[in-house]
Parts: C-alpha cells; structure tokens; sequence
C-alpha cells in the first residue's frame, strides 16, 4: 500500500479547504505521512531539526522587517517620494525596468536580498506611485493597483530568472547534481550559460511591458486633460 503514504496531500488539501492554520496543517501532514511510511516520532523530530538547520539563512529575512519598520517610522518612503518628485522624465515604467536591471545584476553577483520586504514595499512601490502621480497628478485606484501589483511583479521576474545567472547558485548546483544522477554530466558554467539568455530575454520582454503599460497611461491620462479642457471651453 505505497500509496498511503499519500496521505499527507490529502490533509493539506482538506487543511487548505477548510482554512485551517497553515503551518499547523503542513506539520500535520509531514508528521502522518513519516508515521505512515515507518518512520518513528523521535526520527521525524531529527529530520525536522536537521532541515531547519541547513536553511535556517531562509529565516535571515525576519531581521530586516523591524529595521524596514524603523526606516519607514524615520520618513524612507516620504524621502524617496520626494526624489522621484524632482526628477524630470520619469515614470513609473521606467523606473520598473532599471529595478529589473538592477534585480537581475544582483542575480548575477549572488547578492542575496529579500526584495519584496526591503525594496518593493518601502521603496519601489511608493515611488513608483509618485514618478505616476507627478506626471499624470491624481490617478484612479485601478491604476494604483496596477502599479502595486507591477512592483511586486518586477521582484518575482528579476529574482526567478535571474537566480541561476552566479555559478555557485543553490539553484545551479541542484540542476547539476540531478543532471549527473541521471546521467548526464554537465558542469555549473554550462547551467549559467544556458541560463543568461533566458535572463535577458526575460528583461527585454519586462522593458517592453513597461514602455507599453506608460504609454497606455499616457493615452489614458492625456486625453482625460484634453477632454477636461474641452469641457471648460
């Protein structure tokens, strides 16, 4: 009956129907499926202590959030409203796409950094926000939404295509391992060099995106000037 060690799907699925405490239920549902495939309590126990101590640098990302807190309480993001507010030509498109640039280079430099939590949010997003509103003044809350979900967006595409561009990369060494017990033997470099075209083709297709979604914006906002000046004449 192999097929019983399945089981554990099947509690996070009925976990996840009924909304249950997420952490609680992944546990549950770890904790069932190695009782049912002969693995004891105490031996669960070291498997679940020996894996958060290999990835306990994930947790790293915890002891940044009171020091976003601090730098948001401290005035971060009225400070980088007020620099995007003085610089001619920008918008929120083109800001995106030298963030994309700038996600994919740390990529490729192995600078490891919790995007989302220490640049979107106190940073890119808000001034994103200000680059439109200074060029457009006051938007609609659809558009609004649209650039919140373009900044987080931006991270996800810089951090997942880029992430495999450093050749010591987690990433590259668990697609060259895999590769050689299977096999095929391959090296870390050939997995970046497969890797950077995917990449660039990835920040052209985001650059393209941006210049589309500020000249929809354009459009949208020009023609809401000239119909209000028509409507005052």
């Amino acid at each position: 009956m192999e097929i019983i060690r399945l089981v554990g799907i099947l509690i996070i699925v009925v976990g996840f129907i009924f909304k249950f405490d997420t952490i609680a239920v992944v546990l549950i549902a770890a904790l069932v499926t190695a009782l049912v495939s002969g693995i004891s309590f105490f031996e669960f126990l070291f498997i679940m202590g020996e894996a958060f101590v290999n990835n306990r640098l994930v947790t790293l990302f915890l002891l940044t959030l009171p020091m976003i807190g601090i730098a948001e309480r401290a005035g971060l993001r009225q400070q980088a409203v007020r620099i995007l507010e003085n610089i001619n030509g920008i918008t929120a498109g083109k800001l995106f796409s030298i963030y994309m640039v700038f996600r994919e280079l740390a990529g490729t430099f192995s600078i490891r950094m919790q995007g989302q939590t220490q640049f979107v949010r106190p940073l890119i997003e808000p001034m994103s926000q200000a680059a439109a509103k200074t060029k457009y003044g006051e938007i609609s809350e659809e558009d609004t939404e649209k650039i919140k979900a373009r900044s987080a967006a931006t991270e996800n595409f810089g951090n997942f295509f880029a992430q495999n561009t450093f050749i010591a990369a987690s990433g590259v060494l668990l697609i060259t391992s895999t590769m050689e017990s299977l096999g095929y033997v391959i090296s870390p470099i050939d997995i970046v060099i497969a890797t950077i075209p995917v990449a660039l083709f990835a920040l052209v297709i985001v650059v393209v995106s941006n210049v589309l979604f500020d000249r929809k914006m354009n459009r949208k906002y020009n023609q809401a000037d000239q119909e209000k000046k028509a409507g005052k004449s």
